[in-house]
């Protein structure tokens, strides 16, 4: 009897995680149907639209989406997942000098939302928490992959490592916040916003090293305003 028990809990459990499977599957075949949708309708595709793209009804969307905030959060859930952590992890773990990695980081951020536009202004459009929430957890995941190379590289040449995370973080929501302000209203080049991204992002590397990343050296320091090229050149005549 107790075998029986036992085996008809066995069948039970495997259809019920054969069903969860059916559902998850089925619920990113929609996610990546929307994302097509959007691709080719833009931002402001509606509910009816997206369920026409994908060829089922906007009862099968409600069915697995409580709305289309839901909806919003899992396309960014998604692309996160899928698209921008695994491809700032690849360019994290190049083995380039530093300037070449750090040019390489920003051009990954800025090039894989610039090759996504649609679907990321679908989502920064939608103020959902949950959205929100999905767009911090991605930030943090990059921002600790990035402060496990900086780390590395930096104890390898003796460094302090006492900054290490909150330059990570900066770096990272910089980039952010930077990219995501050029795709709203792009008045350069995606080539010119890496340039510039990196000329700041190197030059503030560049200052931590002369300090050993010491955070007392630096506060122990003079900090005199930088002299323009045209007055150093002037000075020198």
């Amino acid at each position: 009897m107790a075998d029986q028990l036992r085996t008809g809990a066995a069948k039970t459990d495997g259809r019920k995680r054969r069903w969860h499977q059916h559902k998850v599957e089925r619920r990113n075949d929609l996610i990546d149907g929307t994302i097509e949708a959007i691709r080719r309708r833009g931002r402001y595709v509606s509910m009816d639209e997206i369920a026409g793209e994908i060829g089922v009804s906007k009862t099968v969307l409600y069915r697995y989406f409580v709305d289309k905030n839901d909806l919003t959060t899992a396309v960014m859930m998604r692309f996160a997942q899928t698209t921008l952590i695994p491809n700032m992890a690849a360019a994290l773990s190049l083995n380039l000098d530093g300037f070449d990695l750090t040019r390489e980081i920003t051009r990954v951020y800025v090039q894989t939302v610039a090759n996504e536009p649609e679907p990321y202004r679908f989502v920064m459009a939608n103020s959902s928490a949950s959205k929100s929430k999905v767009i911090a957890d991605s930030e943090r995941i990059i921002a600790r992959m990035l402060a496990v190379m900086l780390r590395r590289r930096m104890k390898q040449e003796g460094l302090d490592l006492g900054g290490v995370e909150p330059w990570a973080y900066m770096i990272v929501g910089g980039v952010q916040l930077a990219t995501h302000s050029w795709l709203l209203d792009p008045r350069m080049t995606a080539d010119e916003l890496i340039d510039y991204l990196t000329m700041l992002n190197w030059s503030a590397l560049c200052g931590i090293v002369e300090v050993g990343g010491s955070r007392e050296k630096f506060n122990a320091e003079p900090h005199p305003s930088p002299m323009l090229p045209w007055r150093r050149e002037r000075d020198a005549q």
